[in-house]
């Protein structure tokens, strides 16, 4: 049977406070708590990865905007993982905590939808984990040439190469 887990990138306080709204934002959030408690009730394990900015940024290690938003924060048996890179992979220790937890299947979440989220789901697949995405359960801001809806559609029908795209009310954990 495959061991799930629930990989939360970078929902961060930050991220819901910069110049342009995060699209479906409070939508996005209710979202990732239904994965976190249907996880949770499973004892599948859940994973955060945090990404830590450079002095100045929003997302600077211990300023406010790099906190995990509190609706969606860890409990204490839940794993958190700083980052520097959209790979969620990428000079982390995720690898060594998914391979101690026994981890074959990832069910992939967070922000931002055209970064970290698509960089962390081709990664994995390159490792030969099974991945669902939660199509509603990621989300961007709008950018120069795209809205960001177009952009979280779009890399919904991108990502089908690499992972099992589903709405998150869709994706089910075994206990």
């Amino acid at each position: 049977m495959a061991k799930k887990c629930v990989l939360v990138i970078d929902v961060q306080v930050g991220m819901f406070h910069l110049s342009r709204p995060l699209y479906n934002a409070d939508a996005l959030l209710e979202n990732i708590r239904g994965l976190l408690q249907r996880a949770r009730s499973a004892n599948s394990p859940v994973v955060y990865l945090q990404h830590c900015g450079k002095a100045g940024s929003p997302f600077e290690k211990n300023s406010p905007g790099w906190h995990i938003h509190p609706s969606v924060r860890p409990s204490a048996q839940d794993d958190v993982i700083e980052k520097k890179y959209a790979d969620s992979f990428r000079e982390t220790i995720l690898e060594h905590v998914l391979l101690h937890l026994e981890i074959d299947h990832l069910v992939i979440c967070g922000l931002a939808t055209e970064g970290c989220i698509d960089t962390t789901v081709r990664r994995a697949a390159s490792f030969g984990y099974a991945i669902e995405l939660a199509s509603d359960g990621h989300s961007t801001t709008d950018n120069t040439h795209l809205k960001a809806e177009q952009i979280v559609r779009h890399h919904n029908e991108v990502l089908k190469i690499f992972s099992d795209v589903k709405e998150s009310k869709e994706i089910g954990f075994q206990s």
